[in-house]
Parts: structure tokens; C-alpha cells; sequence
């Protein structure tokens, strides 16, 4: 299933005025806030479960 047919493209310049690019990365920056929010919860819950995992595992060893 060789696909010969292929076209290889590169992009060379984007012309976009600097003032949508501006408002363009604000709003980016802006968007990327609550993603992280969502992000730190999730990773938070993640290492509280693995840390109770582990942790239950060493105190019957005498670590504590």
C-alpha cells in the first residue's frame, strides 16, 4: 500500500499584521491559564494516589 502520490509542503512565510499577532498571543496566554488549572488538578490527584500507594507499602517495613 505504497501511497507514491504524496506532496511534500513547506511553509515559508505567514503574513499576519503584527497587532492580530498580539491579540492572537494574548489570548492564547489567556486560554493556557485555565488548562493549567485543570492539568495541576489532575497531576495533584495523581501524586496523592501514588503517594498513598507507596507510602502504605513502606510503613509495614518500619519507614516511615
Amino acid at each position: 500500500m505504497d501511497n507514491d502520490n504524496t506532496t511534500h509542503v513547506n511553509i515559508i512565510d505567514i503574513k499576519m499584521p503584527f497587532w492580530s499577532m498580539v491579540i492572537f498571543m494574548v489570548k492564547a496566554s489567556i486560554a493556557a491559564i485555565p488548562a493549567f488549572i485543570i492539568l495541576s488538578f489532575f497531576g495533584s490527584v495523581l501524586f496523592m494516589l501514588l503517594g498513598s500507594l507507596f507510602n502504605g507499602m513502606f510503613i509495614g517495613m518500619g519507614h516511615y
